[in-house]
């Protein structure tokens, strides 16, 4: 291509895209990226960081409540400054940015930090009206709050976005979603003192986990003080005076200083020109691409959340690392997205990994449950009323660990772990010839020798 400004143009520096930029740029490749908001996308701005860092907030009122069976006595009653954490994740948020953006200038990457729209396939329109010839085009613009129907009063809602940027900590707030952001925001607002209503349109949180997961998360958080209202929605919000009222769909009404809505992110694909030059959509609403992160026009990929194929971001990241190895570093590579171990920041965390019980049973012939649920060792003296729940999903032929389930302390640091495990193929029996690491919640992972239930195709279908 003759006439090329770059070889590679890459719109959006969130995670997938800073990462496809410097690998494609170490290989040689002269490359721009676009951002028209900040660098480091949804989840250094605006998602996994700014959230964790309010989970880890959230969690401190249970710690000084716990101490006192420990012996330790608090003189002061605690008290928490919304704005100071605020102010102090604001800080740490410009911090990781600016990391990021010297990243880019390391690797001689050039960032213009303007929206840029598709004009033909290897042409890219930025805000001033400047155009950039690029021989190849990555589209990495991940998603965005999705806020639902238009009901009346909708313009009153937030989305995890403004939730993130508050003046202050609402006292009364209603989450209408039933997902990872919903009932992990319910648990921080919760942890950090407000009073909260979840209100979901499934018969259960968290759909697609593990059913089993499901209801012991549901009967966690509603320990915690939190009011689950499934199988309703919020139709209409009516602005009185200083409180919103919620009006859901058996025609109750809920007062609150803030309505929440976290129903689901969408790919952002809105106004890139991507409709005119006839850039395939995928029937559930993502960029379609294949197993190289190609779209339907031969020059242009896309990786991430854009994608709606897994996202979370270190799919992301792997997905156009991939993309780069491939076209610049000599090195084709396809992203394997299965198995990919996830977490929830819930209060209690969650941990999985593979299949659910019900997958496992549509997919296999013989499937072995093993199951546990314990009151943790710290529970013991804090007297909090929590247990713990594990569950191991096992291929009943071969023995293999096909799914693992994990509802208590630091679950997202143990999935990673185990995630080695079941990617690795490991059985069973691999997990019982592990010696246990005692006293640990973790050693229930090693030690579960009883079967909580076996399924059988054949049985059944007798």
């Amino acid at each position: 291509m003759p006439d090329k400004d770059v070889d590679l143009f890459v719109i959006g520096a969130g995670s997938g895209g800073v990462r496809a930029a410097r690998i494609a740029s170490s290989y040689g490749a002269r490359v721009t990226v676009a951002e028209e908001y900040r660098v480091g996308g949804t989840c250094v701005i605006r998602g996994c960081v700014p959230k964790k860092l309010l989970v880890y907030a959230s969690r401190f009122s249970h710690e000084f409540e716990d101490a006192a069976g420990f012996g330790w006595h608090v003189p002061v009653e605690p008290t928490f400054s919304w704005p100071t954490l605020i102010a102090n994740k604001d800080r740490e948020i410009d911090r990781l940015e600016a990391a990021y953006v010297s990243t880019l200038e390391r690797f001689k990457v050039n960032l213009v930090r303007s929206r840029a729209v598709l004009e033909d396939p290897h042409t890219v329109r930025l805000a001033d009206g400047s155009r950039v010839r690029a021989e190849t085009i990555l589209i990495a613009t991940g998603g965005w709050p999705h806020m639902g129907p238009k009901i009346p009063g909708v313009e009153h809602a937030i989305s995890s976005n403004e939730a993130l940027d508050l003046t202050e900590l609402p006292k009364r707030v209603v989450v209408q979603g039933g997902g990872y952001i919903a009932v992990e925001f319910a648990c921080i607002f919760a942890g950090l003192g407000s009073e909260v209503t979840l209100v979901y349109r499934g018969e259960n949180i968290l759909r697609g986990f593990d059913d089993d997961v499901r209801e012991h998360l549901r009967n966690e958080m509603r320990s915690r003080g939190i009011t689950i209202v499934c199988g309703h929605t919020v139709t209409a919000i009516d602005h009185a005076g200083d409180e919103y009222v919620t009006h859901l769909s058996d025609g109750s009404k809920v007062a609150a200083d803030k309505v929440m809505f976290a129903i689901g992110r969408r790919p952002n694909t809105m106004g890139l020109g991507i409709e005119a030059l006839n850039v395939r959509i995928h029937e559930h609403g993502g960029i379609e691409v294949d197993d190289y992160s190609r779209t339907s026009v031969p020059n242009i990929y896309a990786v991430g959340d854009v994608t709606n194929r897994i996202n979370l971001t270190p799919v992301a990241i792997r997905e156009g690392h991939a993309f780069a190895d491939t076209l610049y570093g000599g090195k084709p590579t396809r992203v394997d997205h299965r198995d990919v171990p996830t977490a929830v920041f819930s209060e209690p965390e969650l941990g999985v990994i593979g299949l659910t019980e019900a997958e496992a049973r549509e997919r296999l012939d013989v499937v072995d449950v093993y199951k546990t649920s314990f009151r943790p060792m710290k529970a013991t003296l804090s007297g909090r009323a929590t247990r713990v729940f594990m569950k191991l999903l096992v291929d009943g032929v071969s023995g293999r660990v096909v799914g693992c389930h994990i509802a208590g302390p630091d679950a997202g640091e143990l999935i990673q772990l185990i995630g080695i495990a079941v990617k690795m193929g490991a059985t069973k029996a691999d997990f019982d010839a592990t010696m246990a690491v005692h006293p640990t919640m973790a050693e229930e992972l090693v030690t579960m020798r009883e079967k909580a239930a076996s399924y059988n195709r054949a049985a059944a279908a007798e």
